[in-house]
């Protein structure tokens, strides 16, 4: 199963990956689940073993490594169970710096990308807006034009790494008239005057900031602004292919482990003189569950493989994420049943993992939305296509 996407190189830099995590960062999991707060200096040791750069181009400190490498990256993160560190991390080389390597020009780039791959630089995605989420056409921020300045109003939220980012990649209307025609993408420093930002409190994830955030008359360089004006909504529809992709493959990677710790705690538990692996009724659950993980794990490398080639694959990408992150949280749910009183408990990992796989049918388009694009691609033939520029 592996071989067909997977090669020794990539099983060299999951062992790898797997001792990075095991020593850095899993020993401080649960210090910053209960503070709310991640060592800024662990930014830095990701950006030194090249993490943050697996995707970016080598031009800028990446690695430019095919696909793949993210996918081992995404599962391995999923892996030391906290939710909300992982999304503090592929939130930044996934959301914020796919813009910026794909939207950015080389003086956005050298600015902010090169330091977001050493990891000298927190950056997040502003697109979710309080009267609005999967509804990105009805965003309400707008960025005027006066002069060599955009002066951009509104607000944010949701936002993963809103609190304690360095910049924000944002998007705001430019063209309301045109309503989804006229958004475009901006780059904002976080400390610009004007900018504020507050922290949400979340069932789940709570290793990572999220933040709602406000901006008043927040003043930045025209040059600031990314691609092309107006093009912006199809800049984010094109990336939602792979932030879609991301929590599908987040969401059969938590699975997994949940699978992986359920059948090592019933083969430990004993009752009526035999370990609980061996009731029939508990085998059987668990094999359905596994199938289930399986299967979502194969359809999302084959997505992952078509991406890495270069097709678009929006279709393939939502329904990842639509039926993924809704077999994981039937997972993660049974198998913390197959704990008893135990998965109950804080001390063990399902109640965490319950919490934080929550958030995977909501977060990055809600399954009803998701639903709604599938019919429309293919009951109602509507095409989606990819930016022009």
């Amino acid at each position: 199963m592996e071989g067909m996407y997977f090669t020794e190189e990539h099983q060299l830099f999951r062992e790898s990956l797997k001792e990075f995590l095991k020593k850095e960062v899993v020993p401080n999991v649960d210090k910053w689940e209960e503070s709310g707060t991640i060592d800024r200096s662990i930014w830095k040791k990701f950006g030194d073993m090249g993490y943050f750069g697996l995707a970016s181009p080598e031009a800028y400190g990446g690695l430019d490594l095919d696909l793949f490498y993210t996918i081992i990256f995404l599962e391995e993160l999923q892996k030391i169970n906290s939710g909300g560190f992982a999304a503090a991390m592929w939130a930044h080389a996934y959301l914020a710096m796919t813009h910026v390597t794909k939207e950015g020009d080389d003086a956005i780039k050298q600015d902010y990308l090169a330091p977001s791959i050493a990891g000298e630089k927190i950056g997040c995605l502003c697109v979710t807006e309080p009267f609005g989420g999967s509804d990105v056409a009805g965003m309400r921020t707008t960025a005027v034009k006066k002069g060599d300045t955009y002066v951009i109003n509104g607000s944010k939220t949701f936002i993963t790494n809103g609190v304690y980012c360095d910049y924000m990649v944002v998007a705001a209307k430019t063209s309301p008239e045109l309503g989804n025609k006229g958004i475009s993408i901006f780059m904002v420093d976080k400390d610009t005057l004007g900018v504020s930002a507050s922290k949400l409190n979340k069932l789940g994830w709570r290793a990572s900031d999220t933040a709602e955030i406000a901006f008043d008359n927040v003043t930045i360089p025209a040059s600031n602004l990314m691609g092309e004006e107006d093009k912006g909504f199809s800049y984010i529809m094109q990336h939602f292919a792979l932030e879609r992709l991301i929590m599908g493959v987040n969401a059969h990677a938590r699975a997994e482990y949940a699978l992986d710790y359920a059948r090592q705690y019933m083969s430990e538990r004993t009752t009526f003189g035999k370990t609980i692996d061996k009731y029939q009724a508990l085998r059987h659950k668990y094999a359905d569950l596994y199938a289930d993980m399986e299967i979502c794990r194969e359809y999302n490398y084959s997505v992952a493989y078509r991406l890495n080639k270069g097709e678009y694959v929006v279709k393939e990408a939502t329904i990842s994420k639509l039926k993924s992150t809704k077999m994981a949280d039937e997972v993660i749910y049974d198998c913390l049943q197959f704990l008893g009183g135990y998965g109950y408990m804080e001390d063990y990992p399902m109640a965490r993992l319950l919490r934080d796989s929550r958030l995977g049918p909501i977060g990055g388009g809600t399954s009803e939305i998701l639903r709604e694009i599938i019919a429309k691609m293919v009951i109602d033939k509507k095409e989606y296509k990819p930016a022009t520029s």
